[in-house]
C-alpha cells in the first residue's frame, strides 16, 4: 500500500472533504483527489462516495480510516522526533490564541520567535472560538481556564487576575461599597457584583451598567474615554494602570485565571513546538503577567 496516498486519504477523511483538507494542509485539492483515486485503484475498492454537494466515506473507507489513522500519526511523529529532536526547529507552526491575549502579547512574542527561529513559518490566528487542533490544523491552541480534556496535553504558562479600573476622575464609592457607573460585557448577567480585594480589605461593588459592549477591547476603550468603571484582565490594562491612564480600584477576589498552551495528545512535541513553548515561558518566567514584558 502507498503510505503517502493513504496519508492523503486520511487527511481528506479527517476533514470531511478535499477542499478543507487542502486548505489545512497546504496541498492542492487536485493532488489530494488524484492520490486518493490511485489508492482506490490499488486496493480495488471505492473509499469515498463523491456527491455534487457532499462527500462521505464508504463502509470500506470508514474501516480503513479508523484502523490506520492512529498508526500513520505515530509513524509520522516518530520520524519527526528523530529528524527534529536535535535539529534546528523548522517548518510550519500554526497557533490559535484568544483575541485579547493575542492583541496584548502575541505580536511581540511572535516577533521574538520569528527572529530566533527564522526557519519556522509561524502563523498566529486570533480567535475566541474553541478550535480542535487536529481538525482545524493547529500545532498549539492557547486557552483560558481550559476544562480537562484527555485529547489535549500542555502546560500553564501564565496566571492573570481580573481588576476593577475606572477613569482617573471618577471617585470610588464611599468605603468601597455601593453602586458604580459601569461598562460591562453584553453577556454580563443582571445583578452581578464585584467582590474585590484592596489594600484596606475586601469590598463589594455593584455595577450599574451605563454601556454594554461585546468585546473586552471595546470595554477598555470606553473606560479610557471616561464612560465608567469596568472589570478587566490585568494583562489588558496593566500598562494603563502603570501609566496613570486609569485608576486601579482593586483585584477581583478568587483564584487567578490560568492560561494554557495545549496540543493534541496524539502528537509528540516536536522541536518547533518546544521552541515556541520556551519563548512563552521566557516571556512570562514567573507565570504572572507584568505590564513591561
Amino acid at each position: 500500500m502507498d503510505l503517502e496516498a493513504l496519508s492523503y486519504f486520511n487527511l481528506v477523511a479527517a476533514h470531511g472533504g478535499f477542499g478543507k483538507a487542502g486548505r489545512v494542509s497546504g496541498r492542492p485539492k487536485a493532488t489530494l483527489s488524484r492520490r486518493v483515486a490511485e489508492l482506490e485503484r490499488s486496493l480495488g475498492v471505492r473509499l469515498i462516495d463523491r456527491g455534487s454537494q457532499s462527500l462521505r466515506l464508504t463502509e470500506e473507507g470508514r474501516t480503513l480510516y479508523e484502523r490506520t489513522d492512529g498508526l500513520l500519526s505515530q509513524v509520522a511523529e516518530a520520524g519527526e522526533a528523530v529528524v527534529l529532536g536535535a535539529a534546528t526547529p523548522r517548518g510550519r507552526l500554526r497557533v490559535s490564541a484568544p483575541v485579547v491575549l493575542a492583541h496584548v502579547a502575541f505580536g511581540r512574542i511572535g516577533a521574538r520567535f520569528a527572529m530566533a527561529y527564522p526557519e519556522v513559518q509561524l502563523e498566529i490566528v486570533a480567535e475566541d472560538r474553541k478550535v480542535d487542533p487536529i481538525e482545524d490544523g493547529y500545532d498549539l491552541v492557547i486557552r483560558i481556564n481550559p476544562s480537562p480534556d484527555e485529547r489535549l496535553i500542555g502546560r500553564c504558562f501564565l496566571h492573570d487576575r481580573r481588576v476593577v479600573v475606572a477613569p482617573v476622575t471618577m471617585p470610588m464609592p464611599h468605603d468601597g461599597i455601593g453602586d458604580v457607573q459601569a461598562v460591562v460585557l453584553s453577556a454580563a448577567p443582571a445583578g452581578e457584583t464585584w467582590p474585590i480585594e484592596t489594600a484596606d480589605g475586601e469590598r463589594v461593588l455593584t455595577p450599574s451598567p451605563v454601556l454594554r459592549l461585546s468585546s473586552l477591547l471595546m470595554v477598555r476603550e470606553a473606560v479610557l474615554a471616561g464612560a465608567g468603571a469596568a472589570l478587566l484582565p490585568s494583562l489588558l490594562v496593566g500598562n494603563d494602570i502603570d501609566a496613570g491612564r486609569v485608576a486601579y480600584w482593586g483585584t477581583r477576589a478568587g483564584p487567578p485565571v490560568e492560561i494554557w498552551a495545549l496540543q493534541s495528545s496524539r502528537r509528540l512535541i516536536g522541536a518547533k513546538v518546544r521552541a515556541f513553548l520556551d519563548v512563552l515561558e521566557a516571556t512570562f518566567p514567573k507565570k504572572a503577567f507584568t505590564a513591561a514584558f
